[in-house]
C-alpha cells in the first residue's frame, strides 16, 4: 500500500493471515527534524511488526516469550544532539518527543508489560542518549 494509509484498508487486507505463526509487518513515515545544510522537518521512515506468539521473531527467546510488536523508529541519530548543529538540542528534543508520545499512547491502548529502547547496535538507547547529553553538557 502507498500513501498515507487508511487503518481499515490495512486491517482488511490483513485479515485473511490470521494465526499463531504469523507476523505483521507495515512500513509508513512520520515527519522529523532532520539537518540537512539546516533543519527541515521531513518523512523519516517508521516499520512496526507484530508478532503472532509461535511466531519466530528472530530473537533468542523461544516462542510464545517473544516480543508482541517491534517498532522500528529508524536511525538512532535522529534521537541523537549533535552539539556541533545549531539548534540540535531543541529540534532532537522535539524528536524525542514526538516517539514518546506515540509509546505513550499504545501504552495507553494495548496492555504492556514490558518495554525495551535499543539501536540497531543492541545498545541500550536510554544509556547511550544520556552518554550524548552528559558529553554535550561538557561541550557548552
Amino acid at each position: 500500500m502507498n500513501g498515507p494509509l487508511d487503518v481499515d484498508e490495512v486491517l482488511k487486507a490483513l485479515k485473511d493471515y490470521t494465526g499463531e505463526d504469523v507476523a505483521y509487518h507495515v512500513e509508513s513515515w512520520w515527519d522529523l527534524w532532520q539537518y540537512e545544510n539546516d533543519w527541515v522537518l521531513k518523512p523519516a521512515r517508521i516499520a512496526l511488526a507484530s508478532f503472532g506468539p509461535e511466531f519466530d521473531a528472530g530473537t533468542e527467546r523461544e516462542n510464545g516469550m517473544q516480543e508482541d510488536l517491534r517498532i522500528d523508529f529508524g536511525v538512532d541519530s535522529s534521537y541523537l544532539p549533535a552539539p556541533e548543529l545549531p539548534g540540535s538540542a531543541r529540534l532532537i528534543e522535539s524528536n524525542i518527543k514526538s516517539l514518546l508520545r506515540l509509546v505513550h499512547e499504545l501504552d495507553r491502548a494495548l496492555p504492556v508489560e514490558t518495554r525495551k529502547l535499543e539501536t540497531e547496535s543492541g545498545e541500550n538507547f536510554a544509556d547511550r542518549l544520556q552518554q550524548t547529553l552528559t558529553a554535550s553538557s561538557r561541550i557548552q
